[in-house]
């Protein structure tokens, strides 16, 4: 890395930075990622192509010691998209992707991309409904599915019926079981390259097409997938080269799941694009992030920030001194974990700290390096972002006397909404949306400022201080944060609902001291005449919910919690947690060890909030 952008210079708690200094930046990333959206005939495969031809031997991923090349991705690439040409898929067509991280994930999606294909990438942990949810609603054809992934595909019922299955080896998973309807890729037979290339498959694709769908959690049941369109996918990399020089040199650490937006649409994009090679790591590993990042010059990392939080919670290693690492960029660090970040490990490694939506038109990033903040916008008529004043404990926008929604001043907390057009009909933000209609229209806030205006809306909180900086405060409703990854509590209370002894299950998310985000609590009503039976409940929360999601907390309640229009009530639940010296209702913790919920003392209490 030959020459890094340099933040304008700020006190870690007075601003120095002038309003005009950050707009020249937000201007210049602005310009970089318009100017991409703009080229409407320059697909993700044709830059890929590009630098695979330009820069052949040179690393392009690592993984588990191995290096693989840009020749050689673009050769076991080009392999998938025969063998998907080869069981008639074709340009515009859907295929799935389910594969943890590791090289074979990118051989798969930039193969399909290659042949003009969609690819709807699968959470490698979901199973059941969500699994056969996720294949229906994209429309998938094909399924290129790992190994490691496997089990959950074999207890996954009501598949679609013209699904193809190929099954994808792991060295990592040699005893996998196999579904009976999978074909192994290596024993299928592969369609010939066309004489002309593949780009002549894509021919006439517009580059505001979708490339792939990313599911994210939704807050009225199961995950919604969201269109990521070519142009979208390059201009977040060509943002992020317009004020970060970036080069073939450059190593980025891929710790975080491809199938999220961060990895693949924040940290890929921006390799792809200048040309720098990807470790990649099928998990976060704070035992293994130091000696990877010393052995192979790792320079970039994409993170969530649980997973800084671990790195400044370890006791030190030899490796983490004079090392590589120059720049940070993902979200979600608090000012604790920021300041002890850069105190350890040195104040000359740009933390860019941002927020944004895997499907949002509206996101921001603290190029200035004000330590908490994940953004600014220094003049707000020069945005398409508002804050509208939110009543959290009504759990609603607030309106002046007029019924007009109401503006933030400093201090105040609202919800984000970014403009899609004006009441003339002019577009401002585009808002791609999702596979369904009606999914989409509920993202959208319509009359807010004039008639005919369109916002969509984050359903995340924020306020901003006197100088414009933004700092994120909490999501409305259904949908928590929980290491790194969104929890819809209508998904879990409806997988929750095979426990028998429960009349409602009401789920929220609670802090949990030490950690980012919110841990998953269920509060029970149970049946009458029925007592709670926590090996049941644990066996109904661990087989039917990944990991992240399974209630780190349960409350026993004597009546259900209600509106007055007989909504489940969280706020006083949310408020009161698991704190013993407030909650008078039986209290259960999940203790793993023992494989149960065990009533919550101070001993599994102390357990659970370290861990």
């Amino acid at each position: 890395m030959s020459a890094w952008y340099r933040p304008p210079q700020a006190q870690e708690n007075t601003v120095t930075v002038s309003r005009e200094e950050t707009q020249r930046i937000i201007d210049r990333h602005r310009a970089a990622a318009g100017g991409m959206m703009m080229r409407r005939d320059y697909l993700v495969p044709d830059c890929f192509e590009e630098q695979a031809a330009r820069l052949g031997e040179s690393r392009a991923l690592v993984y588990e010691g191995e290096v693989v090349t840009w020749a050689q991705l673009e050769q076991r690439s080009a392999h998938y998209a025969r063998v998907a040409l080869g069981l008639g898929l074709e340009a515009g067509d859907v295929a799935a992707v389910m594969i943890e991280n590791r090289p074979e994930f990118f051989y798969a999606w930039l193969g399909l991309a290659r042949i003009g294909v969609i690819v709807g990438l699968i959470n490698t942990s979901a199973v059941g409904t969500a699994l056969s949810h996720a294949l229906r609603v994209t429309g998938a054809g094909l399924l290129f599915i790992g190994d490691e992934c496997m089990a959950q595909l074999c207890s996954t019922d009501d598949l679609p019926a013209e699904l193809s299955i190929v099954r994808i080896a792991d060295a990592a998973t040699p005893d996998a079981v196999s579904h009976p309807a999978a074909r192994d890729l290596q024993q299928l037979p592969a369609a010939a390259a066309p004489a002309d290339g593949f780009k002549a498959l894509r021919a006439g694709i517009d580059n505001m097409r979708p490339c792939f769908y990313i599911f994210t959690s939704g807050t009225t049941g199961l995950p919604k997938a969201a269109l990521i369109s070519h142009g979208r996918f390059l201009s977040v990399g060509a943002g992020w080269m317009s004020v970060v020089e970036l080069g073939q040199e450059d190593v980025f650490y891929c710790a975080l799941p491809l199938f999220h937006g961060a990895a693949l649409m924040s940290l890929y994009s921006t390799a792809l694009q200048c040309g720098g090679a990807v470790v990649v790591r099928r998990r976060f590993s704070v035992s293994r992030f130091w000696p990877d990042v010393q052995q192979w010059g790792v320079t970039v990392f994409q993170y969530v920030g649980e997973v800084v939080r671990y790195l400044v919670n370890v006791p030190p290693v030899p490796e983490e001194k004079n090392h590589s690492l120059r720049m940070i960029m993902g979200s979600g660090i608090g000012i604790d974990v920021w300041q002890r970040f850069k105190q350890r490990f040195g104040e000359h490694v740009l933390v860019m700290e941002g927020w944004g939506a895997t499907e949002s038109n509206a996101n921001m990033t603290n190029f200035d390096q004000k330590p908490g903040a994940c953004g600014r916008i220094p003049f707000p008529e020069q945005s398409h972002v508002r804050l509208l004043r939110y009543d959290q404990g009504a759990d609603e926008l607030m309106r002046d006397e007029q019924g007009h929604y109401i503006l933030c001043g400093p201090g105040e907390v609202g919800e984000l909404h970014g403009q899609i057009r004006r009441g003339n009909g002019e577009w401002v933000a585009p808002f791609e949306g999702y596979t369904t209609q009606a999914d989409t229209e509920a993202k959208i806030r319509r009359d807010v400022f004039e008639p005919g205006d369109a916002w969509w809306r984050s359903g995340d909180l924020f306020r901003f201080d006197e100088d414009g900086y933004f700092y994120f405060v909490d999501r409305i409703g259904d949908t928590f944060r929980w290491k790194g990854e969104n929890v819809s509590t209508t998904e879990v209370a409806q997988q929750l609902s095979v426990y028998p002894d429960t009349e409602t299950t009401n789920i929220y998310g609670v802090k949990v001291p030490g950690h980012e985000g919110r841990a998953c609590m269920a509060a029970l009503e149970l049946k009458p005449g029925h007592d709670f039976d926590p090996d049941a409940f644990y066996r109904c929360a661990t087989e039917n919910l990944p990991a992240y999601a399974q209630p780190l907390f349960v409350r026993i309640l004597p009546r259900p919690e209600v509106t007055a229009n007989f909504k489940l009530q969280k706020v006083r639940l949310r408020n009161e947690g698991f704190d013993p010296t407030v909650v008078a209702d039986p209290l259960y913790g999940l203790d793993r060890e023992r494989g149960t919920y065990a009533a919550l003392d101070d001993d599994l209490l102390a357990r659970l909030t370290s861990a």
